[in-house]
């Protein structure tokens, strides 16, 4: 199935059913007055997080969706039906932005949850509805208000615990092919990944989700490569594992640098996140090899790298150990938060 992380729809709520004049006109039925029944709302569009989705194809080929107009007013005092609701259904961790594609309406995390996108308008009043003491007869009714219409974006941000980045070709997909039952593509050559993948990671017991992207670049910002649009699906981890080659031709430090420096021009807080930092494909390197592109990496993070190797499976357990500690270690922080507010305590 294909991947589809953005999309652009048009949704329109139902306009409400016009109020109905009529009068009562039966045999031996003296003074019938008025009976119009008014009109029924319409539709409302809604949008609802359910299980069983992981990308948004469904609004590849249809892209606008409006729900029924509301059913006018009949005599006998017969109100219309409303018409028919509208609702949007999309996986979790999916945002609903305005068409400026920057103001959020929406952040669907958890599922059921469902949200109101536009009201239907109300049905008009009939005739009925007018009759005083003074008009005994009105011929007047309300048409119905008419629908909101409007076009929104979707954009799904995968909800992972644990991120993977990287250079292309850095082990990123080959990692989460070891420790999780997702089966990405895995090739000798850049780009090799290019949608994002989402593995259920398992060890002691324990399991997290995990995020593989495309590889980024120098200049992916800029839109270099395949960009950096899918590192919205690793905002919401908790923890990065960054990989860099060891077996390349580049220096792990400068490799290093160059991710950092996507990660931070893209803002959003991922160059804040926790991250473990490991040397991968070092079962093709030589002790004094590894120890020398170790040290350069060392430099250039400021943190001990991790060695590591998918193939031979040399401290893949340790890593995910390490990942983890970190999202333990994140949980708790969150919990601990205590706004300001609380901190100073209440002032008159």
């Amino acid at each position: 199935m294909k991947f589809l992380d953005q999309a652009k729809i048009y949704v329109r709520s139902g306009n409400g059913g016009a109020g109905c004049v009529s009068f009562r006109r039966e045999k031996y039925i003296e003074y019938g007055g008025p009976d119009g029944g008014d009109g029924g709302k319409g539709g409302d569009v809604w949008i609802e997080c359910v299980d069983g989705l992981n990308t948004l194809i469904d609004y590849r080929y249809k892209q606008h969706f409006k729900a029924e107009t509301g059913i006018h007013g009949m005599g006998k005092n017969r109100t219309g039906a409303d018409g028919g609701d509208v609702t949007l259904k999309v996986p979790v961790g999916t945002q609903v932005l305005e068409e400026d594609n920057e103001t959020i309406i929406a952040d669907l995390t958890e599922v059921g949850q469902k949200v109101l996108l536009l009201k239907g308008g109300n049905g008009g009043f009939g005739n009925a509805h007018f009759k005083s003491s003074v008009n005994q007869a009105p011929r007047r009714a309300n048409p119905g208000l008419e629908g909101q219409e409007k076009w929104i974006w979707l954009r799904l941000k995968l909800i992972a615990d644990a991120g993977l980045v990287g250079l292309p070709n850095a082990g990123k997909s080959t990692f989460l092919a070891t420790v999780s039952a997702a089966k990405p593509k895995i090739a000798d050559y850049p780009f090799t990944t290019l949608h994002p993948n989402l593995g259920i990671v398992q060890i002691d017991s324990r399991s997290f989700a995990m995020a593989d992207i495309p590889g980024l670049i120098e200049g992916a910002h800029e839109g270099t490569g395949l960009g950096d649009r899918f590192l919205g699906h690793v905002e919401r981890t908790r923890v990065l594992l960054h990989l860099v080659d060891g077996s390349g031709e580049e220096d792990p430090g400068e490799a290093y640098k160059v991710v950092r420096g996507e990660l931070e021009a893209y803002g959003h807080g991922l160059a804040d996140k926790p991250e473990i930092v490991a040397l991968s494909k070092c079962d093709a390197l030589t002790e004094d090899l590894i120890a020398e592109r170790s040290a350069s990496l060392e430099a250039a993070c400021g943190q001990k790298p991790l060695i590591l190797s998918s193939q031979s499976g040399l401290n893949v357990d340790r890593a995910l150990r390490m990942i983890v500690r970190a999202i333990d270690k994140d949980k708790e922080d969150a919990a601990n938060a205590v706004p300001s507010t609380q901190q100073e305590g209440w002032h008159p």
